[in-house]
Order: C-alpha cells, then sequence, then structure tokens
C-alpha cells in the first residue's frame, strides 16, 4: 500500500521545526527542562537560590553558602491529535509543496491550541490582575505602564526577555506608542512580533484568553512560564472502508506558571 512508503522521520522533524514559528507565546516560555515529554509524564524544571553577597573586609568570608536547587515539575497533561485524509500519500509526497501544505495547515491548528493553553495558564495563574475599562489610548497606556512598572518592581530588568501580548484592538489603539519592527531580522518577525515599547517586544495575538471579565493581556518575562511539549507520533494509515490514505499524528504539552510575580494580567473590558 501506498502508506507504507510514509517519511514519517521526517515530517514529524517538519512539525517540530514549524510549531515554534507558528506560535506567539512559546518562544517566550522557559524551556529549562529535563525528561522524556509524553502524555502522563512529568519534566523539570531546573532552577537554583540566589547566593548571598556579603561585604568583603579582608578578613576571613567563613563557609560557603549552600546553594539549593528549586526545580519545578511539570505535567504533561494535554494532548491534542490531527487526522486528515489524502487520495495517495506516495503522490502527495512527490508532489512539489503539497505535502507540506497540507501539514502547514494541520501545524497552524495545532499551533493555535499549543497557543491558547499558554495564554490561559498565565492569564488564570498570575499573581497579579487588573480588571479595568479600555476604550482610549491614554487608558491603554496606562494600563500598559501600570504592567511593566510592577514588573520593573518585582526585579525584572531590561536584561530579561520581556514581551506585551495585544488584541488587535488594543495593539491599535497603542500603535502610535510602538516602535515597528520592520527592520527586525525575518526570525522575529515570523514569530510574531511587530515592534517594541519601553524595551519590551510587542506582539499581536488572537489567541488571548477571553471570559466575562474582558480580554486577558498578558505582560511577561519568558521565565515566567514554562513548556515543554513535542511530538509523539505522525503516522500514515488505511481507513478501514475507504479507499484513501490518511495521516495521524499526535502532540503533548504542558506548561506551568513557575515566576507567578513576572507576570501582570490586564482584564480589558470594552465598557
Amino acid at each position: 500500500m501506498a502508506y507504507t512508503n510514509f517519511k514519517e522521520t521526517i515530517w514529524s522533524k517538519y512539525i517540530e521545526h514549524e510549531l515554534p514559528k507558528l506560535t506567539v507565546f512559546e518562544n517566550d516560555c522557559d524551556y529549562r527542562f529535563k525528561g522524556e515529554v509524553g502524555k502522563g509524564k512529568t519534566v523539570k524544571i531546573l532552577g537554583v537560590e540566589r547566593p548571598t553577597i556579603g561585604n568583603y573586609t579582608g578578613s576571613d568570608i567563613g563557609t560557603p553558602n549552600t546553594v539549593n536547587d528549586n526545580a519545578v515539575e511539570l505535567k504533561i497533561d494535554q494532548a491534542k491529535f490531527f487526522n486528515f485524509m489524502v487520495d495517495d500519500i506516495d503522490e502527495a509526497q512527490s508532489k512539489e509543496g503539497l505535502m507540506q501544505a497540507l501539514m502547514e495547515e494541520s501545524n497552524r491548528a495545532m499551533a493555535e491550541e499549543r497557543d491558547k493553553f499558554i495564554a490561559k495558564e498565565c492569564a488564570t495563574k498570575a499573581s497579579k490582575s487588573v480588571e479595568i475599562v479600555i476604550n482610549t489610548t491614554e487608558a491603554a497606556k496606562k494600563a500598559i505602564d501600570d504592567g511593566i512598572e510592577y514588573l520593573w518592581g518585582n526585579g525584572v530588568s531590561e536584561k530579561d526577555k520581556c514581551t506585551i501580548y495585544l488584541s488587535p484592538k488594543l495593539y491599535m489603539l497603542m500603535i502610535n506608542y510602538i516602535i515597528s519592527a520592520k527592520n527586525e531580522n525575518d526570525k522575529l518577525l515570523e514569530n510574531g512580533l511587530v515592534g517594541k515599547y519601553m524595551g519590551f517586544n510587542v506582539k499581536m495575538t488572537n489567541n488571548l484568553y477571553t471570559d466575562s471579565h474582558g480580554t486577558h493581556i498578558i505582560i511577561k518575562t519568558a521565565k515566567g512560564f514554562a513548556f515543554a511539549g513535542g511530538i509523539n507520533e505522525v503516522e500514515a494509515y488505511r481507513p478501514q472502508g475507504l479507499f484513501s490514505d490518511a495521516v495521524k499524528g499526535l502532540n503533548t504539552f504542558g506548561g506551568k506558571v513557575c515566576r507567578p510575580k513576572e507576570i501582570y494580567v490586564i482584564k480589558a473590558k470594552d465598557a
């Protein structure tokens, strides 16, 4: 059968490569974990305590600090799949661009699910959130400035990778204050960067979490949220009772707010 020639390894690597490019949130997460990613498994996010700084007077500085690790466990508890049909996999793989197009549509849908997951976790588990009506540029600017001030007050500096995630509406309200990313390199633009504000990267997305309190605008550092994900399987098969081939794939992932004080949420309401 045609599906026996399916290039599983090639397409698995393609999906792994393309997914981060299609997400807005995922590229700004902490990836310092170890362990095998799979449904129901746990990975470990590595971290260490800060050493104590003392005043040196020329005398004995005493015994060294014992610096403990503060590793956080991250549960892989999300699993998403795609499953689409093709008339002939051999033919699809032989036609330049056809299989890439089919996979890209699956990737975009998968990336959207990963983004929505991260957005909801950040929105609902941050240590600080405010609910505010934002209908003007002035209101939008003040809300964003307050969020930046909050992160700075918690020790975040210009050396940390910080990002503001705006809805299309707030992006339009803030557009005159945002330094355009037109001159940035293509990789940054691919990852959703639209500009910078007060040294923070600015990204626009439709995947922000929304509930009765409004659209949850997020300002965060990269270390505020940890994410782990992987493509577990991509395989071709012959659906029973049909004369076509099909391709299915499984993606498992998980995430955790590990520095809640480095995430600020604005619940933006229209009225």
